[in-house]
């Protein structure tokens, strides 16, 4: 790819809100690193984006809560972040700004910067298939362009006359189409011939405080009923570790105690039979690894209430691959994924679904056929990587 000339190198502004999203910014900052080899890239992001040479201000797991009431309660703190932040742009006058993700936070920060005469790019479309479609017009107002990730995406921001731009879903680079088992499993030291269950219960420490007990009296109930089971936990993080670790320890310690380990967490999936996780990026991941999996979810009371006296959902669906099979005509009715939230999320019901998983082959099958279908919907016949359209598109508005 020719490289891009200039005076001076551009520096340009990432703003990263937790794991997925430092993922995202270090593939984009060595996708625009081949336009832009002595750009300086600053803002906020994690160990990834930093191995990459990235400047960050602050720490990331600053912006890493979910739902209303953690947000409330922290919401001073973020208020105080995001003005310094907001100051120190506006002083530093990137080429762009890119908000990743984390929209609560980043969209603000955007408007603003907008405002004052800043490029702003938002990376990742809030999901306003599912919570209010109406957002999409405060969305333009934050920002000039939204890399969307899902194909069905630019078609709704067009219905409000914003330029919204597919350039394909970075994880679907990650994962082959067809996937194979036996190596995951030997990197991770599991037996080739045992059941093997990967459970996921999220990645936030306030996910993990809220809803780890369940998932694993979960997946002891699996183990219960499935003997020679293994069940592998990747931790998605440091803290995550300590937390999942702390959480174990008050469970029995046997051959069949779960194995818990740091990271790896493709590895796990590509290496187990079924998956039992948190609804989020994660069932995404299992989805391209091609797992058949259970999916569960509850937030706080509070969230929860508040989403239901506004009337703020607009889907019945809730997992990502439930969303994505109806958004590839496979029935506005489909189910594929057994989706467990608030009320429903109990040991009980993830463990029963689970365990009727685990003994239907035959519907284990036409899961894994669904999903590769919906895997190449998401590279959208695009050449090249989902960073690399990404860069472009950037690239395209700096050199406007």
């Amino acid at each position: 790819m020719a490289m891009s000339t200039g005076i001076k190198p551009p520096t340009i502004a990432l703003i990263a809100g937790e794991d997925s999203g430092d993922q995202l910014g270090a593939d984009l900052i060595a996708a625009l690193r081949r336009h832009y080899p002595q750009a300086r890239f600053v803002g906020i992001g994690g160990r990834r984006m930093q191995e990459h040479g990235f400047e960050s201000w602050y720490d990331i797991r600053e912006l890493s809560l979910f739902g209303f009431a953690e947000v409330i309660s922290h919401l001073p703190r973020l208020l105080k972040l995001r003005r310094e932040l907001v100051a120190r742009l506006l002083a530093e006058k990137p080429a762009i700004v890119v908000g990743i993700d984390a929209p609560d936070f980043n969209l603000g920060v955007e408007r603003r910067l907008k405002q004052a005469g800043l490029r702003t790019v938002h990376y990742v479309s809030p999901s306003i298939w599912a919570w209010r479609e109406k957002r999409a017009d405060k969305i333009g107002q934050s920002v000039h362009r939204v890399l969307c990730l899902f194909p069905m995406e630019p078609s709704i921001y067009a219905r409000h006359g914003i330029d919204a731009r597919f350039v394909g879903h970075p994880l679907a680079d990650r994962f082959p189409l067809v996937s194979d088992r036996v190596p995951a499993r030997r990197a991770l030291q599991l037996p080739l011939d045992a059941p093997v269950l990967a459970l996921l219960p999220g990645s936030r420490h306030s996910e993990l405080e809220r809803m780890g007990a369940t998932f694993m009296d979960a997946a002891r109930r699996v183990t219960a009923a499935m003997p020679g089971l293994r069940v592998v936990i990747p931790a998605a993080n440091s803290r995550a570790l300590a937390t999942l670790k702390a959480q174990l320890a008050r469970g029995p310690r046997d051959d069949s105690a779960p194995i818990l380990i740091d990271g790896h967490a493709h590895e796990a999936m590509l290496a187990a039979d079924v998956v039992l996780l948190a609804s989020g990026t994660a069932t995404l991941e299992a989805m391209l690894a091609k797992r058949p999996m259970v999916v569960g979810y509850r937030v706080s009371p509070l969230s929860y209430r508040i989403a239901r006296l506004f009337n703020m959902l607009k889907t019945d669906v809730y997992a990502l691959p439930n969303i994505l099979a109806r958004a590839c005509g496979m029935g506005k009715d489909t189910m594929l994924v057994p989706e467990l939230m608030q009320d429903d999320f109990t040991a009980d019901k993830l463990a029963h679904a689970t365990l009727q998983l685990f003994h239907d082959s035959e519907r284990r099958g036409a899961i894994v056929a669904a999903f590769e279908q919906m895997h190449e919907a998401l590279r959208g016949h695009l050449p090249g990587h989902a960073g690399d359209h990404a860069a472009a598109s950037i690239v395209e508005l700096i050199e406007r």
